[in-house]
């Protein structure tokens, strides 16, 4: 089975940068597009960013582009988000997702 564990949260002010990474231990990464999700407090769990299996290729959310990027490294089984420029309106749970499998998550806080 699936696991994924996320890393990289935590507090930044505005206009700082944060790394996410997804760990997924066994998972060939590139026979699955993986996803990142975000859920606000009070608000839906929202998709952030994906990158395809078939390509590779990522697509974002208009809300994030220009200033997340994500990637992956095969060797390490683990995905990444790199999150720039970060916003209050950012802060959320941060989750990666594979098919029906979601990590426990990961807490992102920006504020001053």
């Amino acid at each position: 089975q699936v696991q994924l564990v996320e890393s990289g949260g935590g507090l930044v002010q505005p206009g700082g940068s944060l790394r996410l990474s997804c760990a997924a231990p066994g998972l060939t990464l590139d026979y699955y597009t993986i996803g990142w999700f975000r859920q606000a407090p009070g608000k839906e769990r929202e998709g952030v960013s994906c990158i395809s299996s078939s390509d590779g290729s990522t697509f974002y959310v208009d809300s994030v582009k220009g200033r997340f990027t994500m990637s992956g490294d095969n060797a390490k089984n683990t995905v990444y988000l790199q999150m720039n420029n970060l916003q209050p309106e950012d802060t959320a749970v941060y989750y990666c997702n594979v098919r029906d499998t979601w990590g426990q998550g990961t807490q992102v806080t920006v504020s001053s």
